[in-house]
């Protein structure tokens, strides 16, 4: 049985040079395969033996590579999305020529929350019945088998990192010092996607180390934004419109696209800075008055 498995790091034997490279050989099955020039990273010699990569080129015929990256066969890391096609799945490099492709199958149904380009998945490699190379998401137990706990008192405390899942229910994320949070749909404003690089504060701390994040802004910070699409709304109409704090939720929802009580919230703040007063349901910015 031959030992060229694509996805492994073998120590090869160089056989001969060939228009293109050098032909590596396996003592044990006797097969060659192509080192190509563009691959080679330091001098090498007739009958030396080197430690190659061994993948397969966009025609899927087996291939050589002196640079060897940290993904590979049972072995997981951090690989960014190249680019995708919605019948196959999403393009990984890994640091190789070719980019391993992971599967539809693996990805979310919702397409909206597919990786892009630039977003990272923690991957490994696997061969499918035929042989062909595919990149391969890590499970749970894997993403926990490289968390560690976090630390007390991290609540209020901002976090970063990577979405390693997602449900209907929340998100999984990542962070960059290994600790494993969920970030409940309550507490986004828009479902994060698989692979994206989030930042969120700690709301909760659990028992087993892991953490409850939300990416929503403090309160204050989130009042600040509305006052501002409140005062760009007014001055658009003159500096009046019709909305104010009986206004029903419906319209608000339509005209701001915020919950009533952030719009409450914002017309109080406003009225507190002397920004806008009401007057008949109406309200006005100061300078009408």
């Amino acid at each position: 049985m031959s030992r060229l498995v694509p996805g492994d790091v073998v120590t090869l034997q160089v056989e001969r040079q060939a228009e293109y490279g050098f032909f590596l050989k396996d003592p044990e099955s006797g097969k060659t395969v192509l080192l190509h020039r563009n691959q080679i990273i330091q001098d090498i010699e007739i009958g030396m033996e080197i430690e190659v990569f061994l993948y397969q080129d966009k025609d899927v015929r087996l291939t050589a590579t002196m640079r060897i990256p940290e993904i590979r066969n049972g072995v997981y890391g951090w690989g960014e999305v190249a680019g995708y096609r919605k019948n196959l799945g999403v393009f990984v490099d890994i640091g190789v020529e070719t980019d391993m492709l992971v599967s539809v199958d693996e990805l979310p149904i919702m397409y909206n929350v597919w990786p892009k380009r630039g977003d990272r998945l923690y991957i490994t490699l696997r061969t499918d019945k035929n042989g062909r190379l595919f990149g391969k998401l890590a499970d749970e137990d894997t993403i926990y088998s490289i968390s560690k706990p976090a630390p007390e008192s991290m609540y209020n405390r901002p976090v970063k990192g990577y979405i390693y899942k997602t449900k209907k229910v929340g998100s999984y994320l990542f962070t960059e010092e290994g600790y494993i949070c969920f970030i409940h749909e309550s507490q986004r404003e828009k479902e994060p996607r698989l692979g994206q690089y989030v930042e969120g504060r700690v709301i909760d701390e659990k028992e087993d180390g892991t953490l409850n994040v939300s990416l929503l802004p403090f309160k204050q910070e989130k009042m600040q934004g509305d006052s501002e699409i409140i005062l760009q709304y007014l001055e658009i109409r003159g500096g009046a419109m019709p909305y104010g704090d009986k206004t029903d939720p419906d319209t608000i929802m339509k005209h701001f696209e915020m919950s009533k009580g952030a719009f409450k919230r914002a017309l109080g703040k406003l009225m507190k800075e002397g920004k806008i007063y009401q007057e008949d349901g109406w309200t006005y910015t100061s300078d009408r008055r």
